[in-house]
């Protein structure tokens, strides 16, 4: 059985990627800070037949994360598809014209610096079987300016050149990276519509399958101005 790593893993879009993925056999492994938050998600799961467990990590700290990533490789045996998702930092959205260097640098720190880390960890063991997939979900900042969104734009602009390198460098490896920039906002699970996050969970497992598209905006062709609410 394959497994599932959801770094940032939430009620949201994380666990419609997890219920994505285990109803297609693979076992998840779900990794944030809130320990009652991870239990009744691996509750829910169980409950749906998908074997799932939770790991504690802050993503700021880097022996937390080494430590969730070698615990799930002990249970688990090994990682097979990485998603990497935090809402993480501690600064909301901020004008770039009430940037300072505090909530640009957390967050940084809290999209790049982490993902790094948490690719660090994972990334030798798939080199060596030369297979493997990581997969980032980002916001449209990531790929167009949105001054409302100074300090993220920042980070998630900078997280999809590390996710642009890492495929550039790894494609020929065996390796899938995936990048999707969603621009939408989010609803309640169960709609059908482009953004009900189970149709993005499987949105994620059919680019998972097909990795012939390596990024793209969510819906394609998405733009600032077009965001879906």
């Amino acid at each position: 059985m394959k497994t599932l790593a959801i770094i940032g893993a939430g009620k949201g879009l994380g666990m419609s990627i997890a219920k994505s993925f285990g109803k297609n056999g693979f076992q998840v492994a779900l990794v944030a800070r809130n320990a009652a938050k991870l239990q009744e998600m691996v509750d829910e799961l169980k409950a749906e037949g998908i074997e799932a467990s939770s790991f504690i990590a802050d993503i700021f700290s880097k022996e937390q994360i080494e430590q969730a990533i070698s615990d799930i490789k002990a249970q688990y045996g090994q990682i097979d598809v990485l998603e990497f998702s935090p809402t993480a930092g501690n600064y909301p959205p901020t004008s770039v014209l009430e940037l300072t260097v505090e909530n640009v640098r957390d967050a940084f720190e809290a999209n790049v610096v982490s993902a790094i880390q948490v690719v660090n960890a994972v990334l030798p063991d798939m080199l060596a079987k030369k297979e493997g997939s990581i997969l980032f979900t980002t916001g449209l900042s990531a790929m167009y300016p949105v001054p409302m969104m100074g300090n993220i734009g920042i980070a998630l602009s900078g997280l999809r050149n590390y996710a642009a390198n890492l495929h550039t460098s790894l494609a020929a490896q065996g390796i899938f990276v995936g990048h999707r920039s969603l621009g939408l906002l989010i609803k309640e699970s169960g709609t059908g519509t482009i953004n009900d996050p189970d149709v993005i969970g499987d949105m994620w497992y059919q680019a998972y399958m097909d990795k012939t598209v390596w990024e793209e905006e969510y819906p394609k062709g998405v733009t600032p101005e077009t965001i879906v609410f």
